[in-house]
């Protein structure tokens, strides 16, 4: 990243037509134009440029179709934020109605049921899903913050496994794009704030001038499930288009997803629960850790499965009860009661 952080950029960047030898074939047939919706964060914006550049190496020009979802206009905890799909109803919407042909996620953000008449057609390779912990480069030079430091951070997850690491930490709610959330951290307002890394990895981030960006290991804060891979949708009748965009695949992070979803989907964990997931994939072998914590991070479960990388969903599934057999429900339902009194087990799959 350009720039000094006292003065950070915002807005989203000026978007063009990615088009790659003008979309001709090699027999000279001009190609369609692919139109690919996303939110119009920068983040957004910066992943599905990267997978608009993949697809133009392909031969295959695409356009960007910047889309506003009910995620974006709020300035809300993201545990209040009102339910699955906050940051993906839009979009799909539009790919549903034909207005694009597909459209680029956040993986962690999509919820885990099926989403009828649409598929996911690629998952690319996975970034490092874990999480940083960005300071001040002039600040303490300890790599953990001292007792009583301010910790932004707009996730249940985060927050719960941080004050089980440190509950001398102060967990301090925060929402915004990554400018906003740094912002507050340049003006003082912060010790700490916990992102994740693959997001400033996509927007080239990771060495700001001034600060100091320490990955958090899994030890200690157990990513999201999804974090730092990308889902690529698309209708599920346009076969073409999915045979395309099956060439961006990466089928060891697909089953890493696959096996997080998976626990997810059987937790019924929702928004709102202090749940994490991690799978790595060694060859044929995957290994799936889990966890589901109390939100002030007093209780902390977690467990691990492995199996074959072809029944990833399956180790998913059993992963999850366990970790229910082990009083996971209990603080799943407590939490999700903390934020909105009535809610109760729906049977329906939440938020990755």
């Amino acid at each position: 990243m350009t720039g000094d952080v006292g003065s950070l950029p915002t807005g989203t960047p000026e978007l063009s037509t990615v088009d790659i030898a003008g979309g001709r074939t090699a027999g000279g047939t001009s190609r369609r134009v692919l139109r690919l919706g996303t939110r119009e964060s920068a983040l957004a914006v910066a992943q599905s440029r990267w997978v608009a550049r993949r697809l133009a190496a392909l031969g295959q020009p695409v356009e960007l179709v910047l889309s506003t979802t009910p995620g974006d206009l709020s300035t809300l905890p993201v545990d209040q934020l009102g339910g699955t799909g906050v940051f993906v109803s839009a979009l799909r919407e539009r790919l549903l109605a034909g207005e694009v042909d597909l459209v680029v996620h956040s993986c962690k953000d999509l919820p885990t049921a099926p989403a009828p008449g649409l598929l996911l057609a690629a998952v690319p390779e996975r970034e490092d899903p874990r999480d940083v912990l960005v300071r001040r480069a002039d600040g303490p030079p300890d790599t953990w913050p001292p007792a009583g430091a301010r910790v932004g951070t707009g996730s249940p997850r985060r927050g719960a496994q941080l004050l089980a690491h440190d509950p001398r930490l102060r967990i301090v709610p925060l929402r915004g794009n990554v400018d906003t959330r740094l912002r507050r951290l340049v003006a003082g307002e912060l010790d700490a704030v916990v992102l994740a890394r693959a997001g400033l990895a996509r927007l080239g981030r990771l060495a700001e001038p001034g600060l100091a960006a320490s990955p958090l290991p899994p030890s200690v804060v157990l990513p999201a499930a999804a974090q730092g891979a990308l889902a690529v949708e698309c209708r599920a009748d346009d076969h073409s288009l999915a045979a395309v965009l099956g060439r961006l695949d990466h089928p060891a992070s697909r089953a890493a997803v696959e096996a997080e979803r998976s626990l997810l989907a059987a937790l019924d964990a929702g928004c709102t629960a202090p749940v994490a997931a991690h799978a790595e994939v060694d060859g044929d072998a995957l290994r799936l850790t889990g966890l589901v914590a109390a939100g002030d991070g007093g209780l902390v479960l977690r467990d691990t499965e492995t199996g074959p990388a072809v029944e990833a969903e399956a180790i998913g599934r059993r992963l999850a009860r366990a970790l229910l057999a082990a009083g996971a429900r209990p603080l799943i339902t407590e939490t999700r009661a903390a934020v909105d009194p009535s809610a109760a087990p729906t049977g329906k799959a939440g938020l990755a």
